[in-house]
């Protein structure tokens, strides 16, 4: 199917699930914009995603659709819609039967994703191979937007932040901006990724006391509750934040942060977007898991790994914390 790059004026990307997720596409809409220069493109997202996605400059709009059964009406709304804004191609880059068929009767004429869930109403297909977890997420999806002719020689995640937000965030709180801070993430969604959250709490209170920085422990509110008993009667130093930031916000802290240490997570690939380093945690026995894929992306990243997270010590850790932050420690 021939047509000119120059001619395409909307461009449809669908990755409606987690936030994490959705920044590794960062380059993939890179790539689209460079190749697509005149096209608007419009991604249907998570509406818990919204706000990280002003901060992406190769969006032009936003469509809010829960990963969830939709109604039928529901589902009609939003072919109408899409016919209305006379989209020519779709990426859908999280498999999905249910947008399969809405890009097909939606008459979107180019249809690319994965050959799988109802791939017959695609006219591109890839081999869904992520499974075997050869390379990185973000390079399963440059590919798949690669049978349109869409490159781009920048692979680096960018997230735009708004700086007032800082100032609202650090006036809010026990932050100051003039303080040296590491941010700890201690949760995940799979417990099979989860490094036991006691030796989080004691690598906090080590950092603390002995390199003589402030800890700041993050989250979402659904970890709020166990956060408040974790990280209870700790010593000075460690502020916890769990629950109390939006992705926004969240965004800015990690800015001011020497690193962020954390497991597989949403917030290590935010730290990627905003150029903040990253410890991070994995285990190594599971191919799809495996930080090959789901690793901190860029460069100044240190992945701590082995195939039993219970193998892995609040002294090795530690070590690797100690030595980043004596290194971007300002001098006197």
């Amino acid at each position: 199917m021939r047509f000119d790059p120059k001619q395409v004026k909307n461009i449809l990307v669908v990755r409606n699930d987690r936030f994490g997720e959705f920044l590794l596409n960062i380059p993939a809409l890179r790539a689209l914009k460079e190749t697509f220069p005149r096209a608007a493109i419009t991604v249907v997202i998570d509406p818990y995603v919204k706000e990280l996605a002003r901060g992406i400059e190769y969006i032009d709009a936003v469509i809010e659709w829960k990963k969830q059964k939709h109604a039928f009406m529901h589902k009609l709304k939003l072919i109408r819609l899409l016919r209305k804004k006379k989209i020519e191609i779709a990426v859908i880059l999280n498999p999905s039967k249910e947008f399969n068929l809405i890009a097909f009767l939606a008459g979107i004429r180019i249809r690319i994703g994965y050959d799988r869930k109802w791939a017959f109403l695609l006219t591109h297909k890839m081999k869904d191979e992520k499974y075997l977890g050869q390379k990185h997420e973000v390079e399963y999806n440059l590919d798949l937007v690669k049978p349109i002719g869409a490159e781009t020689r920048d692979r680096s995640l960018s997230l735009m932040t708004n700086e007032d937000l800082a100032c609202k965030l650090f006036k809010g709180s026990d932050l100051s901006d003039k303080e040296m801070l590491v941010a700890l993430h201690p949760f995940t969604s799979d417990p099979f990724k989860q490094w036991p959250y006691e030796r989080f709490r004691a690598l906090a209170v080590r950092i603390a006391q002995q390199c003589k920085v402030k800890v700041v422990v993050v989250g979402g509110i659904e970890h709020f509750q166990y956060s408040l008993e974790l990280f209870r009667d700790v010593p000075e130093g460690i502020i916890n934040l769990t629950g109390r930031t939006t992705l926004e916000q969240l965004s800015v802290l990690l800015t001011k942060c020497l690193v962020l240490i954390t497991g597989d997570s949403g917030p290590m690939h935010l730290a990627c977007a905003v150029n903040a380093p990253v410890i991070a945690i994995f285990r190594n026995d599971v191919v799809a898991k495996s930080p090959i894929r789901w690793g901190p992306w860029g460069e100044g990243n240190t992945v701590i790994q082995k195939s039993l997270l219970a193998d892995i010590s609040v002294e090795e850790v530690f070590a690797a914390a100690e030595a980043l932050i004596n290194e971007k420690r300002p001098l006197h």
